[in-house]
């Protein structure tokens, strides 16, 4: 019985060992499975780039119905934007050009100050931002050194943090044409003499230097630099400014800096060669008649000949500032189901550690405040309650857009005739710009300054850019009222007769109609009166 019962224990002490090391498994297992999307974000996450998630395989089909291909929010509005007629004063209306401007462009101003006969130094920056953020921090650069009376060195652009690119300077704007046009504003030198060849980005990334300028406030008034970077020209022969983005005031400055801010930004500032001879191939493609398209991968072939050299066919170009960055950021819902929402909060949470202010407020009180941007669809509604009809030609000037095709589906039913640099550019040609996200941009620029009229999806870099630009040049741009629209589609019982009305109304003085700058707002976005000298 002795040997029994100890059996009988040994058995007993057996299954308690092993319930004790599954439940310590199945312990370690539920931990793992926890830490697991914060050990492989890149695995579980519906925004990477590698293999499906676990989780994505599972539900796949949950996830492909609700995330890559987002049906359309506003099928009521749709459907009656497809069947709209539109009459013909309203189509000549939408493509007439702008009246004459009062003024006229200016920048070779009498009796401004010229180069003095010594420097007081270098003047290094250093860029971050996208395309058009370097852009506005170029001309804020050139102002500086005017200010300083210094020598400016060509300036350094940071690689993006989104689009990862490193382009360089002389890879996207023209240098020889950019010294050339400021040759009686300031000195500009290619890099920096031998002495000075040790101040460079590592050389400021590794610690504390006393030549590195990091205290710039934002917007920073003329007087500050005088104050905080002349000494240091004065005793080190060199001040590195980084950051360097907004760093300059817009008001309180004298005539002669002002100009020379828009001399730079609309005269001095061109891209290479080679991006606007594109450019011009793409405008040349998009204003012949459709019927010249080729079947080969949507590419509108060259075709050789003063019939299509003199064709004058109109376009509208559309940015669509809906990547994935944005979108998070904005806290709104763009109707991707529950996967997307999860997808955009986890990338809030991963960048910016959930500290993204819109989203303490619901979406319905974002639409009603005009904080959300505009989908792709809601542009083609949009577009098409302004009056523009089915053979409208648009050029998407975008990267990535956030959802996919799935997401752009309604704008293409409302506007077939839609083109993008990918359709209208050979293999060969696209290939010179592969993983050039700056290039990319700059050709979108370049397009979209040919276009007959412009439209943003919602204010941004891009957005206040061809903006200010365009009024520069009295060129039609469409400025979404976000304030009006946000309201307008969270109302799901509006008609369609309705909803054209309220925007044709709302939309008629936001159509290229002249706006002169107020106080504290950027002069690149908003060129009047700076820029302009009485006619």
């Amino acid at each position: 019985m002795g040997s029994v019962a100890a059996a009988a224990m040994r058995v007993a002490s057996f299954k308690q060992y092993n319930l004790y090391h599954k439940r310590r498994g199945a312990s370690y297992m539920a931990l793992l499975m926890l830490l697991a999307p914060a050990l492989w974000p890149e695995i579980f996450s519906p925004l990477g780039h590698a293999s499906p998630s676990i989780f994505s395989m599972i539900s796949k089909n949950v996830i492909l119905q609700e995330w890559n291909a987002p049906g359309p929010v506003h099928s009521s509005l749709l459907k009656g934007a497809i069947h709209r007629h539109i009459v013909d004063h309203q189509k000549s209306d939408l493509w007439s050009p702008l009246p004459p401007l009062s003024g006229k462009p200016c920048f070779n101003y009498p009796n401004s100050p010229r180069i003095p006969k010594k420097s007081s130094g270098y003047i290094q920056v250093f860029l971050d931002g996208g395309l058009n953020q370097q852009r506005m921090g170029i001309c804020d650069a050139v102002a500086v050194t005017k200010i300083l009376n210094a020598t400016l060195v060509i300036p350094y652009l940071e690689e993006n943090s989104v689009w990862k690119d490193s382009s360089p300077f002389e890879d996207i704007f023209d240098v020889d044409h950019f010294i050339e046009s400021l040759k009686d504003d300031i000195p500009i030198v290619r890099e920096l003499p031998k002495e000075f060849s040790w101040s460079t980005r590592n050389y400021y990334a590794v610690a504390i230097r006393a030549t590195r300028v990091k205290t710039a406030p934002l917007h920073a008034s003329m007087y500050w630099y005088l104050e905080n970077v002349l000494p240091i020209l004065q005793s080190h022969g060199i001040a590195a400014i980084s950051p360097f983005s907004h760093r300059l005031a817009f008001d309180n400055m004298p005539e002669d800096i002002q100009r020379l801010r828009c001399k730079v930004n609309f005269h001095a500032l061109t891209f290479v060669p080679h991006i606007n001879a594109l450019g011009d191939a793409l405008v040349r493609r998009l204003r012949r008649p459709p019927h010249s398209t080729s079947g080969s991968g949507g590419y509108l072939r060259e075709m050789v000949g003063e019939f299509f050299e003199k064709e004058s066919g109109r376009f509208v170009a559309v940015h669509l500032r809906f990547d994935k960055d944005m979108a998070a950021h904005s806290a709104c819902d763009f109707g991707g189901g529950k996967a997307e929402r999860l997808a955009l909060a986890k990338y809030r949470q991963r960048i910016w550690q959930g500290r993204v202010t819109n989203s303490q407020f619901t979406d319905e009180e974002l639409r009603s405040q005009g904080r959300c941007p505009l989908t792709p669809e809601e542009v083609g509604l949009l577009l098409a309650a302004l009056g523009f009809d089915t053979n409208t030609r648009l050029y998407l000037a975008s990267h990535k857009v956030y959802g996919g095709e799935g997401r752009i589906s309604a704008l293409r039913k409302l506007f077939p005739l839609m083109e993008d640099k990918k359709s209208l550019v050979s293999k060969e040609e696209l290939a010179k710009l592969s993983g050039k996200a700056s290039l990319l941009a700059a050709l979108d620029y370049h397009v979209s300054m040919q276009s007959d009229v412009f439209i943003s999806a919602s204010p941004g870099n891009m957005h206040n850019a061809l903006l200010g630009h365009r009024t520069y040049e009295n060129l039609k741009t469409i400025r979404p009222s976000m304030t009006l629209l946000g309201p307008l589609f969270l109302n799901k019982s509006l008609s369609w007769v309705d909803f054209e009305t309220a925007v044709r109304l709302g939309h008629k003085t936001r159509q290229g109609q002249i706006r002169l700058r107020k106080p504290k707002q950027s002069v690149y976005t908003y060129p009047l009166p700076d820029c302009m000298c009485e006619a």
